[in-house]
């Protein structure tokens, strides 16, 4: 998986396992040669302000990781939008763009183009006539262009590959909520109950139908998803809306995956995730990613109190790495017995922002090598 467009400012790791061994062998509570090494990305402003970045064209996540010589993972999923919708400009200010964005939502952004999250003002689905025009239109389960490329697929993903490799399993109600909004989506909970319903049932086909046709030919290692549907108090749904609509759609999904053999299933869902986390669980979800620490609490806590039916990347309080090397050694000793006793796999606990300086970075990564490296 070298590059010859990128120069390693450190060398790898040193192990005696393959990065695919180890991965699942950490995952699984197995004896390993030493914790997987992975981290998650950086904010845009990174690129331009980490001075080795800038000299050495480190433009993004793929060449930074080869940068700094992480070990290897690769996920595979299938098309969502298809196609997207079509961007448009609708208005503008001397600062900021009102655009029409390829999901169809009315955003604005900034004309610096600085990392932010976008300021939503509307969708291009509010109700059900719109929701079936962008289904037949963008999300059609029987569009023949999301048949996959099987025989590229097994190129990339032979059964001998020494990485671990993951699958997507999508997103239930994260995509639907970015199709309608936040706002969107507390209404049309209330007010088109059938239509939500319909999107959901339509993202778990999508799923389920490329898992149908991929996993009896390619052999993942896991698989991924997406959600996001929490913020800093919970989740934007109910807990009764999670089980009665998102807990059966996971659970078929879940059965596909352990015909083939996969029990280790991460989702990405930033936000405190406590409340439906036993959702996650009894659906098969059994691990958290990147799990953030400010909005939840320290990923000790939900180890010890679901052992080790959870699972947990990430974790590293990003707050932490931008206090220094007193703090960052602090917090990362109180990660030590979790890597230790598996199933943990550490790194910034979501992308790296710009206020944590290149000097405490390397200072980081020197210091995970030296505590979880190879002895």
């Amino acid at each position: 998986m070298a590059s010859p467009d990128v120069i390693p400012c450190r060398p790898a790791w040193k192990g005696t396992m393959t990065d695919r061994e180890r991965f699942n062998a950490q995952m699984h509570y197995r004896p390993v040669d030493r914790c997987f090494n992975m981290e998650f990305g950086y904010w845009e402003e990174n690129y331009s302000q980490w001075q080795p970045f800038v000299d050495n064209g480190i433009k993004n996540e793929g060449q930074a990781n080869r940068f700094f010589s992480f070990d290897v993972i690769h996920n595979q999923g299938g098309p969502w939008l298809l196609p997207a919708f079509e961007y448009k400009l609708l208005s503008e200010t001397a600062t900021s763009k009102i655009i029409r964005d390829g999901t169809g939502l009315i955003c604005e952004v900034p004309k610096d183009g600085h990392s932010t999250i976008p300021h939503y003002t509307g969708s291009s689905i509010t109700n059900p006539e719109e929701w079936k025009q962008a289904k037949r239109e963008h999300l059609n389960p029987d569009n023949p262009a999301r048949r996959p490329d099987l025989a590229a697929l097994k190129r990339r993903f032979p059964d001998d590959r020494t990485f671990p490799a993951g699958i997507d399993c999508g997103s239930m109600i994260g995509r639907v909520r970015n199709l309608l909004t936040v706002e969107g989506l507390a209404y049309s909970i209330y007010d088109y109950p059938e239509m939500v319903e319909d999107m959901i049932e339509n993202e778990c086909v999508l799923v389920e139908n490329y898992l149908d046709a991929v996993l009896p030919h390619v052999h993942f290692d896991y698989a991924t998803g997406w959600e996001d549907i929490c913020f800093k108090n919970g989740p934007l749904v109910s807990v009764q809306f999670f089980k009665d609509l998102i807990a059966p759609r996971y659970k078929r999904i879940q059965q596909r995956l352990i015909k083939h053999g996969i029990d280790l299933w991460y989702t990405d869902c930033d936000g405190d995730v406590r409340p439906i986390l036993p959702i996650f669980l009894e659906c098969g979800i059994n691990c958290l990613f990147p799990f953030e620490v400010l909005c939840c609490c320290h990923p000790g806590e939900l180890l010890k109190q679901y052992g080790k039916e959870l699972r947990i990347m990430g974790g590293v309080d990003k707050t932490q790495l931008a206090k220094g090397p007193a703090a960052i050694t602090a917090y990362l000793e109180s990660l030590a017995p979790l890597v230790e006793r598996g199933g943990y796999i550490p790194f910034c606990d979501h992308r790296c922002p710009p206020d944590v300086s290149w000097e405490n970075y390397w200072f980081y990564l020197n210091l995970k090598e030296k505590m979880f490296g190879m002895k």
